[in-house]
């Protein structure tokens, strides 16, 4: 047994190098060429190697120090019998020689590691250079967590990416610490409620969409005066025919017009945020309260039917919901949501997504509001728009522009006909 202190070799012109990393522990077995330390100067990192096999038992040096040619990093016990009785295989024979004589090129286009590893524990030494983990910082990733494809373990820039994409992949855990379980009792009389079935569910779906998907809401609002003197002027004929014509059908048709000239709006983000699907049919839903809770019938097809149509299709739809009739092929593939609260109260509000659409519209009672023409004020039936979206699909400029284009619409309801 003997001991050997190991120093800084020739580094060329560099002195007093910081050290960035030290590699190793007291107690580990190291063999040549098993890197040491990492020194960082102002244009690059580089590792000082072991020069022979032998198990550390000091450390000499510590992070944040300054070396240079011939600074001592730390003293191992060698033994030159046992290393003369076993000598190492040939290098070329060795898995790590050869993945270090592949071309970088090669090593890079290997599957990244997989999210076990880089899950696993974190290493008290991260690998890699300046660039990486300027890299790192930026992108806030912890380096003891990413595994390294480079020579020694060393991260790359390709690692760092790998990692980001794997955890962005996996799903996101929305849980949070669990409230106390208050006994309300105690402050005064109480009286248990059980939520209906549709209820919960309505629950955790909105709870779901509203965790996962980043909300926006855009106001704006219609001037619905001509369109409404039309409704008036139709509504009792069509009454006499068991037809019941409310502002909701036009609304329908304008949402079709609307999805039409911004086709982003009918669509769903994947399970990665990486594609869209692109809709070409225009099933609008349509939410409807309960006694049970609020549920959500869809319109098919509502590009191909009248506003009458649409009018008699809502009206079934209500009634089969409020006797529990509804079939699960009535609730399944809508493409955007209209949420009226016209027969309340309020001014504006923000809906939540119905997932997995992109965007659900909010619609408020309708008001007489005093509007400028340009030469005076007009009384006109203003209706309140409320337009909640994705803003992972849609922008507020494309959210502005499509409200426009609903108001438009509303506003003379030729427009439904182009």
């Amino acid at each position: 047994m003997a001991n050997s202190t190991i120093k800084v070799p020739n580094i060329g012109d560099l002195a007093d190098v910081e050290v960035i990393e030290v590699n190793v522990n007291v107690g580990d077995r190291i063999k040549q060429e098993d890197p040491l330390i990492t020194l960082e100067s102002d244009k690059a990192a580089m590792d000082i190697p072991s020069p022979e096999d032998g198990l550390v038992v000091e450390i000499l040096i510590k992070e944040g120090d300054k070396l240079s040619e011939g600074s001592p990093i730390l003293s191992i016990e060698t033994d030159a019998k046992d290393k003369q009785d076993n000598p190492e295989p040939q290098q070329e024979d060795t898995p790590q020689a050869n993945s270090i004589k592949e071309p970088r090129e090669q090593r890079i286009k290997q599957a990244p590691p997989p999210i076990e590893t880089l899950n696993s524990k974190p290493r008290n030494t991260p690998h890699a250079g300046p660039a990486v983990r300027k890299l790192a910082r930026k992108l806030g990733v912890d380096l003891q967590h990413v595994g390294g494809s480079g020579p020694h373990q060393r991260i790359l820039k390709e690692d760092v990416q790998a990692y980001v994409k794997a955890k962005l992949s996996q799903p996101f855990n929305h849980s949070l610490p669990s409230r106390p379980d208050i006994d309300f009792s105690q402050f005064g009389p109480t009286e248990p409620l059980e939520l209906s079935k549709i209820q919960c569910l309505t629950g955790q779906n909105t709870h779901r969409a509203w965790s996962s998907i980043p909300h926006v809401t855009q106001f704006d609002e219609a001037d619905i005066s001509d369109t409404e003197a039309f409704r008036q002027s139709i509504k009792q004929d069509y009454a006499t025919q068991g037809i019941k014509i409310t502002i909701l059908p036009f609304l329908v048709k304008a949402a079709v017009s609307a999805l039409k000239a911004f086709p982003r709006f009918n669509s769903s983000l994947n399970q990665t945020g990486e594609q869209l699907t692109l809709k070409s049919y225009f099933n609008i839903g349509v939410a409807v309260d309960t006694p049970k809770g609020l549920v959500v019938p869809v319109i098919r097809n509502a590009d191909s039917k009248s506003i009458s149509e649409i009018a008699l299709e809502i009206t079934q739809l209500a009634d089969k919901a409020n006797n529990k009739k509804l079939k699960t092929t009535d609730l399944e593939g809508g493409c955007f949501t209209l949420s009226s609260l016209g027969h309340l109260s309020g001014t504006a509000f923000t809906p939540i997504i119905n997932e997995p659409e992109v965007a659900i519209l909010g619609l408020s009672p309708a008001q007489m509001k005093a509007v400028y023409d340009g030469k005076a004020f007009q009384p006109r039936l203003m209706l309140p728009l409320s337009l909640s979206y994705d803003h992972r699909v849609i922008d507020g400029v494309l959210a502005a522009q499509f409200t426009q284009h609903l108001a438009s619409v509303l506003k003379d309801t030729r427009k439904m006909l182009l």
